[in-house]
């Protein structure tokens, strides 16, 4: 990240500010909970999902007021006062019109000022947000005053280390949230988190939505835990020729599982649905994953721990040299590689076991095979998302695989036990799994 961070003065608050990309098009990014104009680009997942927006847009990010390099000691600040800031934002860089993409927190800002300022609302890209943040008779999804409450002093009480992740981005790496509870915390100040909790709970823009007057693009996931897929249809159902996208997974951020979002967004702010500059290949996908690495790493210190898990390291990446493996990323004690036939795979994970149970760890395999994106160095696609459920879903020493990679072995000589169905996070329909034996 090179750009440089400068500031807007909003009434008596100043608003930090980015700007990046140099496109046509103005695009105004308001973020959810909190952000961090700085420690947003330290994560290679968010960073590529603003590289990407600033691939076809002059891209505009600020931190609200009260969070990130903002000004911090501001009060209880409602939508309004908010709204303004973007109009201030958008001041000192001299745009004019720019489309709104408001994601969470940042949807019911970007509606009331795409209502309230027609003339400089290009466009409209709301995802994973609400219109009414408390219960009502006719808004039954949201929670209830009540447990908005309890929620805002459970999060001052325990701010660091929980920042709502499981709600956010349920299933996480460790990297990603290790990356996730610091640029919280950096963000926020416990009170600060109660005090935003709060006043987000009293969002209500039903009203605005007929006067929207831009095109409008809604995108929901079906699995989102903060905000239902029903408020996002509500939302695109009341906002005139919006056009709504339901989405799989369970993911309330944007920026995990990202590209189908980009190509919905970049295809309605631009009008060209973005072609995939990458290759796609059927690929075995396996990955590993430490069982109770927590509290062994916690009995052993430190320094052991440190040592056993560089053993762990080297004795996975030994029987992936030996079974053709490609390593592609190793988080933490878990490894995800590629293999060019689902046996090799199958036998590498079984040799994976047996190796680290010589070194007292057990591990947990999932296979599946599909067909991955090369974008770059890291795949994508669902099929990654898939092998990554599958092993999420084994137990201690046990190596799973999906019917699709079942199907592709047999005759191998293989040994694989029916597991039965399994309902997998994020996926839409039910799999059979199998235990290689």
């Amino acid at each position: 990240m090179t750009a440089p961070v400068s500031y807007a003065r909003s009434g008596d608050v100043n608003i930090a500010y980015q700007v990046t990309g140099e496109g046509q098009l103005d695009l105004v990014l308001v973020p959810g909970f909190f952000s961090h104009l700085e420690i947003d680009w330290e994560h290679p997942e968010h960073a590529r999902f603003l590289e990407r927006l600033a691939s076809f847009s002059r891209l505009i990010r600020f931190d609200k007021r009260g969070t990130g390099l903002s000004d911090r000691a501001v009060g209880l600040p409602d939508f309004e006062t908010r709204m303004d800031d973007v109009r201030a934002v958008m001041d000192a860089v001299g745009s004019e019109q720019a489309a709104l993409f408001g994601y969470s927190e940042g949807g019911p800002m970007c509606v009331l000022f795409a209502a309230a300022y027609p003339e400089r609302a290009r466009a409209l890209v709301l995802y994973g947000t609400y219109a009414k943040r408390t219960r009502s008779d006719d808004y039954p999804w949201a929670p209830t005053w009540e447990e908005r409450v309890a929620a805002a002093h459970e999060l001052e009480e325990t701010w660091g280390e929980n920042v709502d992740l499981s709600t956010m981005i349920p299933d996480a790496d460790p990297a990603t949230a290790s990356w996730f509870q610091r640029r919280g915390r950096a963000a926020l100040s416990p009170s600060a988190a109660r005090d935003l909790i709060l006043m987000n709970s009293k969002a209500d823009v039903r009203e605005a939505l007929p006067a929207v007057q831009c095109p409008t693009l809604v995108l929901h996931r079906v699995g989102d835990r903060d905000s239902r897929v029903d408020e996002g249809r509500f939302i695109a159902s009341r906002i005139p020729g919006a056009r709504f996208v339901e989405l799989t997974g369970d993911e309330h951020v944007p920026f995990v599982r990202m590209e189908e979002i980009l190509a919905e967004v970049e295809e309605c702010l631009t009008g060209v649905r973005p072609v995939a500059d990458g290759r796609r290949v059927l690929a075995t996908i396996l990955f590993t994953d430490l069982v109770g690495s927590t509290v062994r790493a916690r009995e052993l210190g430190d320094a052991t721990w440190a040592s056993l898990l560089q053993r762990h390291h080297d004795a996975v990446r030994r029987q992936l040299s030996l079974y053709g493996g490609e390593e592609v990323d190793t988080a933490g004690d878990g490894f995800l590689a590629l293999f060019d036939g689902p046996a090799r795979a199958i036998r590498c994970g079984l040799a994976v076991r047996e190796a680290l149970r010589s070194l007292g760890l057990d591990v947990r395999v999932g296979v599946h095979t599909g067909e991955v994106e090369r974008t770059d160095e890291r795949p994508r696609g669902i099929a990654v998302h898939l092998a990554a459920r599958v092993m999420a879903a084994a137990g201690a020493g046990e190596v799973l695989v999906t019917q699709t990679t079942h199907d592709l072995v047999e005759g191998s000589g293989l040994e694989l036990a029916d597991r039965g169905v399994f309902e997998l996070k994020g996926i839409e329909r039910a799999r059979r799994l199998y235990e290689a034996c």
